[in-house]
């Protein structure tokens, strides 16, 4: 049945069996370029395949089309969380709507009308009501425990955090899809939990993390291996879940299958020319299109028009050839309005220059015997804080003094006990320091010739922020000031598990660029995900959701799923005005 789903071309041409169930025509796209559905959905994603199943729910047909020739798109490679306030699956914790509006106001105040009160309640409703759903067709959840919300001092913020995730699963489900799954080859053989990688980054410097690392690489992929398993978790098990459901149900995908562009009839969006078996097909869509295929992470040429320099695709961690800004451009090009465009979900990357790879840092710029820079040898920000904070931090500093690339500083006890950039602990190779992805010296000032940075500035700022680290209290930016902080640094160093002094050679740095998880801007859309044009008005049968969309979270970031969350509810939303409107 699922090389049946990859290859049918012409939905126009159905019949139905005694049961009522629909049997589609297989015919070659040469000789069918007239295609009719309910649903037109571009992209792959959570959010598409969300929109497919809540759609078949519902009695649509709906279709699914994908110009990479893999399922999953940016999904499949990310942490795979969603920060879902209200959703029960969290034991003990007492939460409302109210309480998560509240947390949502304060953070994010004024950011236009892509983050509107309406916009806000309608995610917040419906997000629980996705999750549920989705439960009820199959899909396997798990709290992401005690991670906190990003600002859980806010009103409204909570320290046990809004978040959650799929379970573990088994991609041999998927039959022959298997392959064709999105996935992030850095995180493919590594089946641990979000809430469970910090622990594992203490491998070395505590039992817990060790504990942490024996049940990730040994017990949970040794048992796999042993029953024939290939679990996954993180951004795989929320695509491989999905798809597996979708496969159930019959869903058509369409991979190699590129949008060229939205087809409008009087004023109305009705459906899309898609490049499918290497002919034109035009597909009709009797209730709408939803454009879920990401924003423009990968676009250089719109990365330069609309952001801020120094800016570059490089930089950011989207799948290669993932994100062009397709969808974003066709809705432009019929009238969309678009908001935020100049944002993105911001987050410090180190670049391998080995290989040209962006390494995520959350976890290390949390870690006690470190600081990140200036130019000037200046500490600038909290680097425990939230990634997308962290790198508007960045730029507004790099306007004045330049701060893009900054250094992150680390002494000989880290290099001990934590990874850096993928790197473990110990002696770094002779490749690693040839290439400069890591720079070491004996000390802090033949450290600072090397980076070419200010070294009175450096040591200057080392002795202040050792004193602070002894004390236990960052005066400058309050780093270790929060739940979302400590979750990260090391219990084992007091009093604050974020400080350690940084005074023992040899001293070791990298690069830190202003990476992201995707762009943030794109159509502006309604609380029913409807696209709308500079006036205000909706475009009629048109849909935006995930990073296609502008973000209902401005230009903040809640929690863990910030992304995922909203892209996934909003994609439940936009079938039910599809179906309110019968």
């Amino acid at each position: 049945m699922a090389l049946l789903i990859r290859r049918v071309t012409c939905l126009g041409c159905a019949t139905s069996n005694k049961f009522g169930r629909t049997l589609y025509t297989i015919r070659p796209a040469s000789t069918c370029k007239n295609v009719e559905t309910d649903l037109l959905i571009i992209g792959s994603g959570g959010a598409a395949m969300t929109a497919a199943l809540r759609a078949k729910h519902h009695g649509l047909s709906p279709l699914i089309v994908e110009k990479a020739s893999r399922i999953g798109g940016t999904t499949g490679y990310s942490g795979g969380g969603l920060w879902i306030p209200n959703s029960g699956l969290h034991p003990g914790v007492q939460d409302s709507i109210e309480e998560a509006l509240k947390y949502m106001e304060a953070l994010i105040g004024d950011a236009g009308p892509a983050s509107t009160r309406e916009r806000k309640l309608a995610f917040l409703e419906n997000g629980p009501k996705m999750i549920g759903f989705l439960a009820g067709e199959g899909f396997r959840w798990v709290p992401t425990t005690g991670y906190p919300d990003y600002y859980p001092n806010l009103p409204g913020g909570m320290a046990g955090g809004r978040s959650i995730e799929g379970d573990r699963f088994d991609l041999n489900k998927l039959g022959s899809w298997k392959g064709k799954l999105s996935s992030n080859p850095r995180m493919a053989t590594m089946p641990l939990h979000t809430f469970e990688a910090k622990t594992l980054f203490r491998a070395l410097s505590s039992l817990e993390g060790m504990l942490m690392a024996l049940k990730i690489f040994g017990w949970r992929r040794l048992s796999s291996k042993l029953l024939g398993r290939a679990i996954v978790t993180m951004g795989g098990t929320l695509a491989g879940q999905l798809l597996h459901i979708n496969l159930e149900k019959n869903t058509p995908i369409w991979t190699d299958s590129p949008m060229k562009r939205l087809t409008v009839e009087n004023g109305k969006v009705t459906g899309a020319t898609v490049e499918h078996d290497g002919a034109l097909v035009h597909v009709k869509a009797k209730k709408g299109v939803i454009l879920a295929a990401g924003g423009f992470a990968r676009n250089a040429k719109m990365r330069q028009k609309y952001q801020e320099a120094p800016i570059t695709a490089d930089w950011t961690v989207v799948p290669p050839n993932n994100d062009m800004g397709d969808a974003i451009t066709a809705a432009i090009d019929i009238g969309a309005a678009t908001a935020l465009m100049d944002d993105s979900w911001w987050g410090p990357v180190i670049v391998n220059p080995m290989t040209g790879q962006s390494n995520w840092t959350q976890y290390e710029r949390a870690l006690p015997y470190s600081i990140i820079v200036d130019k000037g040898g200046r500490r600038f920000t909290n680097e425990a804080q939230s990634y997308t904070t962290f790198c508007h931090d960045m730029y507004e500093r790099n306007r004045t003094t330049p701060a893009i690339p900054a250094y992150m500083i680390v002494d000989a006890r880290f290099r001990k006990r934590y990874i850096l950039a993928g790197i473990s602990p110990g002696k770094l190779s002779e490749e690693t320091l040839e290439s400069g992805f890591v720079t070491q010296a004996d000390t802090l000032e033949s450290l600072a010739k090397k980076l070419d940075i200010d070294a009175a500035g450096l040591l200057d700022t080392v002795k202040h922020f050792n004193t602070m680290a002894v004390a236990g209290v960052d005066e400058d930016y309050e780093r270790g000031g929060s739940a979302y902080n400590r979750f990260f640094g090391d219990p084992a160093v007091k009093p604050n598990p974020n400080l350690g002094t940084i005074e023992k050679g040899p001293f070791s740095a990298v690069k830190i660029h202003p990476g992201d998880l995707g762009t943030k801007g794109g159509v502006l859309t309604d609380e029913w995900a409807r696209a709308l044009r500079d006036d205000g008005g909706v475009i009629e049968g048109l849909y935006a959701v995930g990073n296609s969309s502008a973000s209902v979270m401005g230009r903040e970031y809640a929690g863990a799923g910030s992304t995922l969350g909203p892209a996934m509810t909003f994609a439940y939303v936009a079938v039910e005005d599809m179906v309110r409107k019968k």
